[in-house]
């Protein structure tokens, strides 16, 4: 068995996506691609022929083994040993915009700890058009390959900043011009009432509580999803999906 050294200043991406995106990207150095045997689709080819022009070694390992790497089955086997995700700082996000570039866009995700749900938010937002995502360092999942492989590589497009204090953050971005909307299933003000145009970021809560008290205070507004009554919340990555839409829509086509 061919030794593949693991080591803290690495980590290891999987799925064909994830892969592939991060070398779209190129935001992380990718060390060394892992294939198994019988990998002979047409995506896997153009990967073999981009390692190849990038001067990236690219090793055939078993299935199993590469499983092991990942630390899960869900790699398709394919695998990457890669430098960490490269998070930024708030003040990145919040640097001037060039004319002609449309308003900033932030998604805030405070207490989404299912990588799962993460990734979801993470893709949709990619699609939508997001400036970048901010999360708390102790109440979110960190953007580890899981999430990446939920977002189906959308991660490896995106700016992240981990903070430690939300609520300072959110204030820095209302002193910077930014209208900060939390969404809320029991708010007065529907979502599709307010004016989405300008700087906007948008709160989504946890998968149980929603956004914390303090949190909430901190918001301009307080938003809600028209819904039925049958069930008490959508989930938080269908939710913050269709408010994402509804700031791209008004943006694309103006308020209805």
């Amino acid at each position: 068995m061919t030794a593949i050294r693991r080591t803290s200043s690495t980590e290891v991406l999987y799925g064909m996506h994830p892969v592939t995106e991060a070398l779209a990207a190129r935001r992380r150095r990718i060390l060394e691609i892992f294939v198994a045997p019988g990998k002979t689709s047409g995506r896997e080819a153009i990967l073999r022929e981009q390692a190849l022009n990038e001067g990236i070694p690219l090793k055939e390992i078993p299935l199993f083994q590469l499983n092991h790497l990942a630390q899960t089955r869900s790699t398709q086997g394919i695998a990457a040993r890669t430098t960490p995700y490269p998070l930024c700082d708030v003040g990145d996000l919040l640097k001037e915009r060039r004319p002609g570039e449309p308003p900033p866009f932030f998604l805030v995700a405070d207490g989404v700890l299912d990588p799962q749900n993460l990734g979801a938010l993470i893709r949709t937002g990619v699609c939508l058009g997001i400036t970048g995502i901010v999360v708390p360092k102790d109440r979110c999942a960190p953007p580890t390959p899981a999430v990446s492989r939920a977002s189906a590589g959308a991660l490896e497009h995106v700016r992240m900043a981990r903070v430690t204090n939300l609520v300072r953050t959110l204030k820095a971005f209302k002193e910077r011009g930014v209208w900060v909307y939390g969404l809320d299933p029991r708010a007065k003000y529907p979502l599709f009432s307010v004016d989405l145009n300008g700087p906007v970021a948008l709160v989504v809560g946890g998968e149980e509580k929603g956004i914390r008290p303090l949190v909430k205070r901190a918001c301009d507004v307080l938003v809600s999803i028209p819904q039925k009554d049958t069930l008490n919340s959508m989930n938080v990555s269908v939710a913050g999906g269709i408010a994402m839409y509804a700031v791209f829509h008004q943006r694309m086509y103006g308020a209805s």
